[in-house]
């Protein structure tokens, strides 16, 4: 089996986990908000990575210095791309945090691309403007009123590609595991004294029920998942990679309908389209 094939099957073992995110995340953060959400499931994803590392014998690889700096550069970027979807996801539905957190490939396009070094091709250009029509008919509802939870993913978005670039730098120096655990370990103290600080307290009902979806996002979604994302990433180009998660709104948008009953808008799905034909077109070999 072939490096790319390989990544192309983590990828899509990612897919079928993250399609559940916004789900599980939204159900738990009407029990206990945002930044409890997010730092509880990050405490459960210690004991998952804690195990692997022990499990592996990882330790090791903290001794190689040139890595300490992208470690904590990845970790950085990755912790503040969570706190803006978290915030965001209070405010909007599973079907739009799946598809506007997907406009990172517009954004990845636009830093490597646009501003990068590498060179523009017009068929790539329109790939870029239509995404952008898709995104505009999403994010602007008909009364003009922007929706604050969709910005908010928005700017996560923008965040990604950069979290993304530092990933695939610290990959070189250390497993997936390691980058994983020592971002866990990093950033579970800091968001577990700002949700103290910023938000009110929970009463332990308001755990006992956010619970079962806190596990499931501690282990499948910021665990399991996340492996299979730094492996892909290790394996096959950022913005092709970014292409694949066309398929994660739809498939979130099938089971928030299923299990929140989000019947999907027209207007969603009239953007939905756009946005996955221009994230085609932006990672087609031309």
């Amino acid at each position: 089996m072939t490096k790319v094939r390989e990544g192309e099957l983590y990828m899509l073992g990612l897919a079928l986990l993250e399609s559940w995110f916004p789900i599980l995340s939204i159900v738990a953060i009407k029990h206990i908000g945002p930044l409890h959400t997010y730092a509880f499931s990050l405490f459960v994803s210690i004991f998952f990575f804690l195990f692997i590392m022990m499990r592996k014998n990882l330790f090791s690889e903290f001794k190689n210095k040139e890595s300490h700096k992208y470690l904590i550069l990845t970790s950085f970027w990755i912790t503040t791309l969570f706190l803006f979807v978290f915030f965001g996801m209070q405010y909007t539905s599973a079907g739009n945090m799946s598809v506007i957190i997907f406009m990172q490939v517009l954004f990845s396009y636009l830093y490597f691309n646009v501003f990068g070094k590498e060179k523009l091709h017009r068929f790539h250009t329109i790939g870029a403007v239509i995404m952008g029509i898709g995104a505009l008919i999403i994010l602007v509802p008909d009364d003009m009123h922007f929706n604050k939870g969709d910005l908010l993913i928005l700017i996560g978005a923008a965040i990604a590609p950069i979290a993304n670039y530092y990933s695939k730098k610290t990959r070189t120096y250390c497993s997936s595991e390691t980058i994983l655990f020592f971002r866990t370990i990093l950033a579970f103290p800091v968001i577990m004294i700002v949700a103290l600080i910023l938000e009110p307290d929970v009463s332990l009902d308001a755990v006992i029920n956010s619970l079962p979806y806190v596990v499931l996002i501690g282990f499948l979604i910021f665990g399991l998942s996340k492996i299979f994302w730094m492996e892909a990433l290790h394996r096959i180009d950022i913005t092709k990679l970014s292409a694949l998660l066309a398929i994660i709104p739809m498939i979130t948008m099938f089971f928030a309908y299923l299990y929140l009953g989000e019947v999907p808008e027209i207007r969603q799905i009239l953007g939905v389209i756009p946005v996955v034909l221009g994230g085609y077109m932006l990672t087609r070999v031309v």
